[in-house]
């Protein structure tokens, strides 16, 4: 059983979501192989506040 694991930050629709699930399934099953069933996607949504990168927190960095 194949598990992907994506990390974005916050904000993205059900729309954008079900979009990623469908091709990252897609993608996996096309480069490996397998069964479509058999892969999970879990997605985390993170604030900008709980990310940091460069030794900034993304929020300070990326501010909307």
């Amino acid at each position: 059983m194949p598990v992907i694991h994506v990390e974005l930050f916050e904000g993205r629709s059900v729309e954008q979501k079900r979009a990623l699930v469908r091709e990252l399934t897609d993608a996996l099953i096309r480069t490996c192989g397998g069964n479509a069933a058999a892969v999970h996607v879990v997605i985390s949504d993170v604030k900008k506040e709980n990310w940091g990168a460069g030794g900034e927190l993304c929020s300070d960095k990326f501010p909307d």
